[in-house]
């Protein structure tokens, strides 16, 4: 008799090669369990944003000129970049954020016709202390894994994602 598969993606594959056994299910293995660790790390994200009063895409928004260091600036095309939505997405996230008190608003000295979205002291706050908290779920979703083997993942999945990134 076979050993039992060992997690849930392992009887998924077991049962699609059975059923199956014409279809290389491989891609499974990997992506499968991927796709499981990103509803986990969503779950853990989005409790981490609603403790602070943040949803995801605001949590987005803020770390983003947080990142981008003192003054905590940057202009919409540049949260667009960095957030991936559409400038039209944008400004209706900048609205939201600014009527929290959350960002502000101002001229850009370099473009009459450009304006700057900068981080609020309390936008800080918030971000910084929702960045603390995710870090330590984060942690905890990976405290399985010694060290050694957590940089192998990450340098594996970086080589995955190379692709898409550039």
């Amino acid at each position: 008799m076979s050993a039992t598969p060992g997690d849930e993606v392992d009887r998924i594959v077991a049962a699609w090669r059975r059923e199956r056994p014409d279809l290389d299910v491989t891609p499974l293995d990997v992506l499968s369990r991927i796709s499981r660790l990103a509803r986990h790390l969503d779950l853990a994200r989005n409790s981490a944003f609603a403790r602070h009063g943040l949803e995801g895409w605001e949590f987005d928004v803020l770390s983003a000129l947080r990142r981008s260091g003192k003054p905590y600036q940057l202009s919409p095309g540049q949260l667009v970049t960095q957030t991936l939505v559409t400038s039209g997405t944008m400004t209706n996230r900048v609205d939201r954020l600014v009527t929290r008190g959350l960002v502000g608003r101002s001229p850009d000295p370099d473009d009459r016709r450009g304006v700057i979205v900068a981080l609020t002291p309390s936008g800080r706050e918030v971000v910084d202390a929702a960045m603390s908290d995710l870090l330590d779920r984060e942690r905890l979703l990976l405290s399985q894994l010694p060290a050694v083997e957590r940089e192998h993942l990450a340098a594996t999945l970086r080589g995955l994602l190379e692709p898409f990134d550039s």
